[in-house]
């Protein structure tokens, strides 16, 4: 009945997502953007690392795809919310889990089709880097996707206007950002800067798929960012799901 259940969700959102081709293009632009205008200035600069510069960049743009975007994956909660929607799935048979696990299934999705488009973009722009460290990536951006994607929902149903969600959402992404090395390695920074780094999770799956793109796949960066990933989902799946079936009347 789960897998019955959470079919039915992930075919309800996925349709919808379908039906807005212009939001599923314009989830990508801004990475894209940084690809283009910021992409050429790091050609040919000693980025302290392995591999060319977009071996470095695209790792941390395809994270950023999923950081930003499974992030405020949760407004569309706030709307539904506005409109009884919510209430009125919590009330049939289906599943809580199965709830969140069919939106956060789609927003996957939507982030690997995203993330595909933006590496074959990379590609155009010199990008190269093996099949299998490629597609190690993809995992990596589908992982992050679930759990904040989880735990935007879950924040979401306890938070009822946009103006409260979106606020609290910047206030944790931005740091995630700076601190997790996504645009340059934070090794090029002074060494406060990179212990402090250490302290955000996302460090650790930049870290892996940067080593997946060069070809470096049993590393401790590899094991690490692996373990962070898949502890991070299991906790907002396991946080969202007990939000779902407790939170509102």
């Amino acid at each position: 009945m789960l897998l019955h259940d959470t079919a039915l969700i992930y075919g309800r959102y996925l349709r919808q997502s379908l039906r807005s081709r212009f939001a599923l293009l314009f989830g990508v632009l801004m990475p894209l953007l940084y690809l283009l205008f910021f992409g050429p200035l790091l050609t040919g600069l000693p980025l302290g690392g392995p591999g060319s510069s977009w071996q470095l960049l695209v790792p941390g743009l395809l994270l950023q795809l999923g950081l930003f975007g499974a992030s405020f994956a949760g407004f569309s909660i706030i709307i539904e919310k506005g409109h009884g929607v919510v209430e009125r799935m919590r009330v049939t048979p289906v599943s809580r889990l199965a709830l969140l696990l069919g939106r956060v299934l789609r927003d996957a999705t939507v982030f690997l089709f995203q993330a595909v488009l933006l590496v074959l973009a990379a590609l155009v722009m010199g990008l190269r880097a093996p099949l299998a460290g490629v597609l190690i990536g993809f995992a990596f951006v589908a992982l992050l996707t679930v759990s904040l994607a989880a735990l935007s929902y879950a924040l979401a149903m306890r938070i009822d206007t946009p103006q409260g969600f979106g606020p609290t959402v910047n206030a944790l992404t931005m740091p995630s950002m700076l601190l997790s090395g996504l645009m340059l390695p934070m090794t090029l920074g002074p060494a406060w800067l990179d212990v402090l780094s250490h302290l955000m999770p996302f460090r650790y799956l930049v870290d892996a798929v940067r080593d997946a793109y060069v070809g470096a796949y049993a590393t401790a960066h590899m094991l690490y960012g692996a373990l962070v990933a898949v502890g991070l989902t299991v906790l907002a799946v396991t946080v969202g799901t007990r939000v779902f079936r407790t939170a509102g009347p």
